[in-house]
């Protein structure tokens, strides 16, 4: 069996494991019954998701599910970071998009108090969000945030453990890479000084997917990566520990307008909390794996884990 193929049979397996909270959605044949089809004669809707990969594949995840259940469904991928998202969701642009809770709150709310705990984190975020006539679905089990990894060589030679370790770091060994908006975050480059003093660091930014071959280049030290990456299945790269959680928590769950919710029915949570609850941590690496590593599509990664959980029809 090829490598990509094992990778996508790996996700499957491990989603598997996660039993489901709610009904599980039938086939994506949109000749079916009501009772199959709760999206016909609803609103038609535009999703969105932002411009990395993890956010392709959770697009194409509820989209395709929720189309395999009779809602008309437009995706609009790699709208860009999660400032442009939620602008577009503001301005109607779009009507959903899928959300990372410490980052609703960091960046969307720009609140400084950090939640102490997963459930704290969804809570404060579905607060806000009812603030502005908004709410959010179930949250996933899975929880991606941001991270700073180094080579296994370069983590075990500095003695490299913890980001507190880091500020024993000198000159060039001090070089971090990470996308633009690392650099003005609190849960990113301003927390990591205000938090664990690391005023040494020198920053470069980059593209988002580039920084795995900074490191590999050894053009950096240490790189922002998000937890769940697919190149963090190789096993080359250590992410360092966060004991003060500058990086909050980063459960995943759609966001939009109150009103929309009611209208698209109970089969619209249902659809998209059934996928959520099958989204691991392990699940969401082998899927970002399959695209980053083995180059496959995100629309047919997708696929391939809604066919192997019952989420949507084979055909």
């Amino acid at each position: 069996m090829h490598t990509r193929a094992i990778r996508l049979v790996l996700a499957a397996i491990v989603a598997l494991a996660v039993p489901l909270t709610v009904a599980a959605c039938g086939s994506d044949d949109n000749n079916g019954g009501s009772s199959d089809q709760p999206g016909k004669g609803k609103p038609a809707i535009t999703i969105g998701s932002k411009s990395f990969t993890e956010e392709a594949i959770l697009g194409e995840l509820y989209a395709q599910a929720l189309r395999a259940k009779g809602y008309k469904v437009t995706l609009k991928p790699n709208i860009g970071q999660t400032e442009i998202a939620d602008k577009a969701l503001t301005s109607g642009k779009i009507d959903m998009y899928p959300e990372y809770t410490g980052t609703t709150l960091s960046v969307v709310a720009q609140q400084k108090t950090k939640p102490k705990s997963a459930e704290d984190a969804y809570a404060a975020a579905k607060k806000f969000y009812e603030g502005r006539g908004q709410t959010l679905t179930e949250p996933t089990p899975f929880f991606d945030s941001d991270g700073v990894a180094v080579k296994k060589d370069f983590a075990t030679s500095k003695g490299l453990k913890t980001l507190a370790d880091v500020k024993k770091l000198s000159g060039g060994d001090a070089t971090l890479a990470g996308a633009p908006e690392f650099a003005t975050r609190e849960e990113g480059l301003l927390g990591l000084k205000k938090v664990y003093g690391l005023n040494n660091l020198k920053f470069t930014p980059l593209q988002i997917g580039l920084q795995y071959k900074a490191l590999d280049d050894g053009k950096v030290n240490l790189a922002e990566v998000f937890t769940t990456d697919g190149a963090l299945a190789s096993g080359k790269y250590t992410v360092l520990e966060d004991p003060q959680k500058v990086f909050g928590f980063q459960n995943v769950a759609m966001v939009l307008p109150v009103k929309l919710n009611k209208d698209l029915g109970s089969g619209f949570d249902d659809t998209v909390n059934a996928v959520s609850a099958k989204l691991t941590n392990q699940a969401m690496q082998q899927m970002n794996a399959a695209v980053d590593i083995d180059k496959n599509k995100p629309a047919a990664v997708a696929q391939k884990f809604l066919q192997a959980n019952g989420l949507t029809s084979s055909s």
